[in-house]
């Protein structure tokens, strides 16, 4: 069994039986440790998880209930009567969630949720059309909606989303099959991507959708198949992207970078247009260069990353300036109080710097994806686990609307993308602790936990004990069932090596604190080389890695080029990027100065947000961005303006 995250990894790990004689030696070089093999026991993610799966996910598909999502399948499959309902990509909102209940599934067993998943499944296997088709607006053929999904099938791919709707059926499909042995969703999309492949190609239709994730599903389909046409067809979309003269030119509404249409992948160097479908598409580039040996794009992958983490990226690791077309802006122009950062791009964001470690086993990836998980996408739900935030502001004055309408977050959307990807991506986050390649463990994040990791053979189980990210000692149990040689990569974040990001976007106000490394009691050099400090030997059962992490609250300033920040400091203590709020300083915060030479201090409040550590400084508080508006509507602030001594 081969585990990929993809959820867009779309977030999510996940196990796909992989066929050698279908991709030959072609993969990525390093291979995640499944979610459903990494148990967490620590009280930053577990209770977060176990929110989405008690909360965030039956909410989910309670709200799908109520809007007619559900229903516009039993319409299309004649098992009830009336127009399609909502929003033509509205099909994906369903796929979604049962995308996290089926991740849900595979750690927690739930007979109850897997017999829901049956009835619903029994309607999208209805409302499949006999040759595979699957897109209930145009089965249904009434509804608000109808002009943008084109006269005839894929007449109208950049606005119409139905190769997007399926290809999160794919991925859902997959999961579903892996959690429950069922082929029942399994075979919808199997004929669904067999209709595509024999409609899409070089000889065929070439055309491109508009909202790229068709690649990342046809991917994990072969995965989970073996079928050699997904991948090719996978290929195709990624091949065919940004070759305006062989296939369909965008309408004048909009230009073609803003599905990243421009030009071919290769000959990118930048990030452009709508964040979740660049990020989207960048992933699905990653899969199809790793399976096919692919090198032509790797470079244009790099080029475009650079564009990003060096240019055009929040400090909580979310990207997308504009709500205009809910995209990248310019170099530098990152506004605070007018910020995107949609969640679902914070999601889009994490799958593919996973991918990129995948492909090259550097830490500064899983870097920045630290960044996204504990700032960018967690402030996207909230504690309770049944409110959401689409964007996700810098600086918020508590009254202007931002979220769709609204000052806070909110219950849900009429485009309601984000809380399903929110329902998926916390049950994966396991996925992303740990990777291996031959003789080799990588140790990726922190977080108390137990995993068993094959390697060569062999089976190791790893406890890792801390309080991350409240504190910065980790340490790690090593048990190979026999003693065994082997290297464990322990990574050394970014953040405690002085660097809050891998590029000079965001820099830190004076020196790290020491990083200390111990084997067994004994003094380990912290040398790092990729990120990473390698401990080689013999390793016995019961032998510790003792990791200990600076965690003194760091004054952040932004690149002189980015007008929003000039004069301003943010901070940070270990992974965490702060914020305050009104509801603790009151008045206006945006003029909260901070002193030079202030000193702060940290406390942690079990009693507070679920249990945080706040910053105190002079005159104001300090809490975690991720949890900001969880105590009503209030204004909200990361930069802060600097003062003198």
């Amino acid at each position: 069994m081969r585990l990929l995250f993809s959820f867009a990894a779309t977030l999510l790990v996940l196990v796909s039986c992989r066929q050698p004689e279908a991709t030959g030696s072609a993969d990525y070089p390093y291979e995640p440790v499944a979610f459903t093999k990494v148990h967490l026991t620590d009280s930053f993610w577990s209770p977060r998880i176990e929110t989405n799966r008690k909360v965030t996910i039956p909410v989910s598909l309670r709200r799908c209930e109520e809007t007619g999502r559900m229903a516009n399948f039993a319409k299309a499959g004649g098992l009830m009567e009336g127009e399609f309902e909502g929003l033509r990509y509205n099909d994906s909102d369903v796929f979604k969630v049962i995308e996290g209940a089926a991740y849900s599934l595979s750690i927690h067993p739930d007979p109850e949720l897997d017999h829901y998943l049956d009835d619903l499944i029994a309607k999208i296997t209805a409302a499949q059309e006999p040759d595979g088709y699957l897109f209930t607006l145009r089965t249904i053929g009434r509804g608000d909606d109808i002009d943008r999904m084109g006269e005839t099938r894929w007449s109208n791919l950049i606005t119409s989303h139905e190769l997007y709707n399926v290809g999160h059926l794919y991925e859902a499909a997959v999961a579903h099959h892996q959690a429950t042995g069922k082929r029942t969703l399994l075979d919808v999309a199997i004929r669904n991507a067999d209709l595509l492949c024999s409609v899409f190609g070089p000889d065929r239709i070439r055309d491109v959708p508009g909202h790229e994730e068709i690649e990342i599903g046809l991917v994990k389909l072969y995965r989970a198949t073996g079928n050699h046409r997904y991948l090719e067809t996978a290929r195709f979309f990624v091949d065919e992207r940004g070759n305006p003269e062989r296939h369909t030119m965008e309408s004048e509404r909009r230009e073609r970078w803003y599905s990243q249409d421009h030009l071919p992948v290769r000959r990118q160097s930048k990030a452009v247009g709508h964040a979740v479908r660049a990020a989207y598409f960048y992933a699905g580039v990653s899969d199809v260069a790793a399976l096919t040996d692919n090198e032509s794009s790797r470079p244009a992958l790099d080029r475009i990353w650079h564009s990003i983490v060096d240019r055009r990226m929040y400090l909580t690791g979310g990207i997308g300036a504009h709500r205009r077309h809910e995209g990248f802006g310019e170099d530098y122009e990152l506004p605070n109080a007018e910020a995107y950062a949609e969640t679902c791009a914070s999601i889009a964001n994490a799958l593919w710097q996973h991918r990129m470690f995948l492909l090259h086993g550097e830490g500064k990836y899983i870097d920045v994806l630290e960044r996204v998980l504990y700032n960018g996408f967690l402030s996207g739900v909230s504690l309770e686990g049944d409110t959401f935030f689409y964007p996700n502001p810098l600086a918020a004055d508590g009254e202007t609307k931002f979220n769709q309408g609204q000052a806070t977050r909110s219950r849900w959307f009429r485009t309601s993308c984000c809380p399903v990807n929110v329902a998926r991506t916390m049950p994966s986050i396991p996925g992303y602790l740990y990777a291996v390649r031959a003789g080799e463990i990588y140790v990726n994040l922190f977080a108390a936990s137990q995993a068993h990791v094959d390697l060569d053979g062999g089976r190791i189980r790893l406890e890792q004990r801390t309080e991350y990210p409240w504190m910065g000692d980790i340490e790690i149990t090593v048990r190979p069932e026999r003693p065994a040689p082997f290297a464990i990569l322990v990574r050394i974040p970014g953040w405690a090596r002085n660097q809050p990001v891998p590029s000079k976007l965001y820099r830190y106000q004076g020196e790290a604190g020491e990083v200390a490394l111990a084997v067994n009691g004994s003094p380990v050099a912290v040398t790092p080389q990729r990120g990473y400090v390698r401990l080689e030997r013999t390793w016995s059962p019961g032998d510790t890695v003792r990791l200990e992490l600076p965690m003194d609250v760091r004054r952040v300033v932004a690149h002189e080029a980015v007008e929003a920040d000039r004069g301003r400091v943010a901070l940070e203590r270990g992974p965490i990027v702060y914020c305050v709020e009104s509801v603790d300083n009151g008045g206006d915060i945006g003029r909260i100065p901070v002193p030079r030479g202030a000193r702060f201090s940290v406390e942690h409040r079990a009693d507070l947000l679920g249990g945080v550590t706040v910053i105190s400084g002079p005159g104001f508080t300090a809490v975690p961005y991720n949890v900001w508006s969880n105590r009503g509507p209030g204004a909200m602030a990361v930069w802060l303006p600097e003062k003198g001594d």
